[in-house]
Protein backbone atom coordinates (compact mmCIF):
# COMPACT_ATOMS: atom_id res chain seq x y z
CA UNK A 1 0.00 0.00 0.00
CA UNK A 2 1.58 3.29 -0.87
CA UNK A 3 1.49 6.40 1.26
CA UNK A 4 -1.39 8.20 -0.44
CA UNK A 5 -3.62 5.08 -0.20
CA UNK A 6 -2.83 4.82 3.70
CA UNK A 7 -3.50 8.01 4.10
CA UNK A 8 -6.96 7.62 2.17
CA UNK A 9 -7.58 4.81 4.13
CA UNK A 10 -7.19 7.15 7.51
CA UNK A 11 -8.84 10.15 6.32
CA UNK A 12 -12.20 7.28 5.53
CA UNK A 13 -11.69 6.27 9.05
CA UNK A 14 -11.51 9.39 10.63
CA UNK A 15 -14.67 10.57 8.75
CA UNK A 16 -16.62 7.22 9.56
CA UNK A 17 -15.92 7.61 13.59
CA UNK A 18 -17.05 11.60 12.98
CA UNK A 19 -20.37 10.72 10.93
CA UNK A 20 -21.02 8.01 13.77
CA UNK A 21 -21.08 10.82 16.63
CA UNK A 22 -22.86 13.38 14.14
CA UNK A 23 -25.53 10.36 13.39
CA UNK A 24 -26.16 9.39 17.01
CA UNK A 25 -26.51 12.63 18.35
CA UNK A 26 -29.09 13.18 15.48
CA UNK A 27 -31.05 10.14 16.47
CA UNK A 28 -31.01 11.50 19.90
CA UNK A 29 -32.24 14.28 18.91
CA UNK A 30 -34.90 13.37 17.87
CA UNK A 31 -35.59 10.28 19.62
CA UNK A 32 -34.84 11.50 23.25
CA UNK A 33 -37.58 13.59 25.77
CA UNK A 34 -37.46 17.10 25.14
CA UNK A 35 -38.36 19.61 28.12
CA UNK A 36 -37.64 23.62 28.56
CA UNK A 37 -35.90 23.99 31.97
CA UNK A 38 -34.92 27.39 33.86
CA UNK A 39 -31.14 27.87 33.89
CA UNK A 40 -28.68 30.88 35.22
CA UNK A 41 -25.67 32.03 33.78
CA UNK A 42 -22.88 30.44 35.16
CA UNK A 43 -19.54 31.29 33.43
CA UNK A 44 -19.53 33.45 29.70
CA UNK A 45 -15.99 32.51 27.99
CA UNK A 46 -12.99 30.40 27.64
CA UNK A 47 -10.86 31.17 24.75
CA UNK A 48 -9.16 27.70 24.56
CA UNK A 49 -12.84 26.22 23.67
CA UNK A 50 -14.38 29.35 21.96
CA UNK A 51 -17.52 31.40 22.68
CA UNK A 52 -20.32 29.52 24.73
CA UNK A 53 -22.75 30.30 27.98
CA UNK A 54 -22.53 27.99 30.83
CA UNK A 55 -26.02 27.25 32.75
CA UNK A 56 -26.85 25.73 35.68
CA UNK A 57 -30.05 24.26 34.85
CA UNK A 58 -32.84 23.62 37.60
CA UNK A 59 -34.69 21.02 38.09
CA UNK A 60 -37.66 19.89 39.82
CA UNK A 61 -36.94 16.78 43.07
CA UNK A 62 -39.27 13.59 43.28
CA UNK A 63 -37.23 11.56 46.62
CA UNK A 64 -38.42 7.97 47.02
CA UNK A 65 -35.89 7.84 50.01
CA UNK A 66 -32.97 8.99 51.88
CA UNK A 67 -31.75 12.06 50.58
CA UNK A 68 -29.32 14.76 52.11
CA UNK A 69 -30.91 18.13 52.39
CA UNK A 70 -28.98 21.48 51.21
CA UNK A 71 -26.31 18.92 50.16
CA UNK A 72 -25.22 16.94 46.63
CA UNK A 73 -27.49 13.69 45.90
CA UNK A 74 -27.28 11.36 42.68
CA UNK A 75 -30.09 11.82 40.83
CA UNK A 76 -31.49 10.14 37.66
CA UNK A 77 -32.96 12.79 35.23
CA UNK A 78 -36.32 12.58 33.51
CA UNK A 79 -39.03 14.35 31.46
CA UNK A 80 -42.16 14.22 32.85
CA UNK A 81 -44.95 16.52 32.24
CA UNK A 82 -42.90 19.15 30.16
CA UNK A 83 -40.88 19.43 33.30
CA UNK A 84 -37.04 18.62 33.89
CA UNK A 85 -36.97 15.88 37.14
CA UNK A 86 -34.17 14.82 39.33
CA UNK A 87 -35.69 11.51 40.51
CA UNK A 88 -33.40 10.95 44.10
CA UNK A 89 -31.97 8.92 44.95
CA UNK A 90 -31.19 7.48 41.78
CA UNK A 91 -28.23 6.09 39.37
CA UNK A 92 -27.75 8.52 36.73
CA UNK A 93 -24.23 9.81 36.85
CA UNK A 94 -25.38 12.92 37.45
CA UNK A 95 -24.96 15.47 40.78
CA UNK A 96 -27.91 17.53 41.79
CA UNK A 97 -27.95 20.13 44.95
CA UNK A 98 -30.62 21.08 46.60
CA UNK A 99 -32.17 24.67 46.72
CA UNK A 100 -35.27 26.22 48.37
CA UNK A 101 -37.96 23.97 48.17
CA UNK A 102 -38.48 20.69 45.48
CA UNK A 103 -36.16 22.47 43.38
CA UNK A 104 -32.44 21.43 42.71
CA UNK A 105 -29.68 22.81 40.62
CA UNK A 106 -27.47 20.42 38.43
CA UNK A 107 -23.54 20.54 39.82
CA UNK A 108 -22.02 20.51 36.55
CA UNK A 109 -23.15 23.57 34.50
CA UNK A 110 -23.87 22.98 30.94
CA UNK A 111 -22.00 24.40 28.19
CA UNK A 112 -24.41 26.18 24.72
CA UNK A 113 -22.20 27.04 22.19
CA UNK A 114 -23.09 31.02 20.79
CA UNK A 115 -21.72 31.87 17.36
CA UNK A 116 -19.35 35.09 17.80
CA UNK A 117 -21.53 37.59 15.62
CA UNK A 118 -24.57 36.97 18.45
CA UNK A 119 -24.60 39.34 22.02
CA UNK A 120 -24.02 37.12 24.98
CA UNK A 121 -27.92 35.78 25.41
CA UNK A 122 -27.09 35.19 29.13
CA UNK A 123 -27.36 39.61 29.86
CA UNK A 124 -31.02 39.48 30.05
CA UNK A 125 -33.19 42.85 30.88
CA UNK A 126 -34.74 43.00 34.25
CA UNK A 127 -38.27 40.64 34.30
CA UNK A 128 -36.83 38.08 31.77
CA UNK A 129 -35.75 34.90 32.59
CA UNK A 130 -33.16 32.51 31.14
CA UNK A 131 -34.52 28.90 30.04
CA UNK A 132 -33.42 26.19 28.16
CA UNK A 133 -34.46 23.65 26.19
CA UNK A 134 -32.75 19.86 26.55
CA UNK A 135 -32.97 17.02 25.29
CA UNK A 136 -33.12 14.01 28.47
CA UNK A 137 -31.17 10.95 28.12
CA UNK A 138 -31.98 7.92 30.03
CA UNK A 139 -28.17 8.51 32.19
CA UNK A 140 -26.13 11.30 32.24
CA UNK A 141 -26.45 14.98 31.60
CA UNK A 142 -28.78 16.62 29.45
CA UNK A 143 -27.67 18.29 26.32
CA UNK A 144 -28.68 21.78 25.79
CA UNK A 145 -30.44 22.53 22.15
CA UNK A 146 -31.45 26.20 22.06
CA UNK A 147 -32.23 29.15 24.65
CA UNK A 148 -35.20 31.36 25.15
CA UNK A 149 -36.69 33.89 27.45
CA UNK A 150 -39.77 34.01 29.71
CA UNK A 151 -41.12 37.81 29.62
CA UNK A 152 -44.69 38.43 30.59
CA UNK A 153 -45.24 34.34 31.13
CA UNK A 154 -45.03 33.58 27.50
CA UNK A 155 -41.73 31.59 26.62
CA UNK A 156 -39.94 32.70 23.15
CA UNK A 157 -36.77 30.81 22.16
CA UNK A 158 -34.18 32.87 21.29
CA UNK A 159 -32.89 33.34 17.13
CA UNK A 160 -29.09 32.89 17.60
CA UNK A 161 -27.97 32.06 14.23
Amino acid sequence: MSRLQKGLMLAVVHLALVLTVAGKYYADRAALPRVWAKAAPFDRNLPIRGRYVRLRVEAEVRSNGTVLPGGTNQARLSADGGKLVANLPGPGGVWVRALAGNRAALVEPIAYFIPEHVADPSRRPPGEELWVELSVPPTGAPRPLRLGVIEDGVLRPLDLN
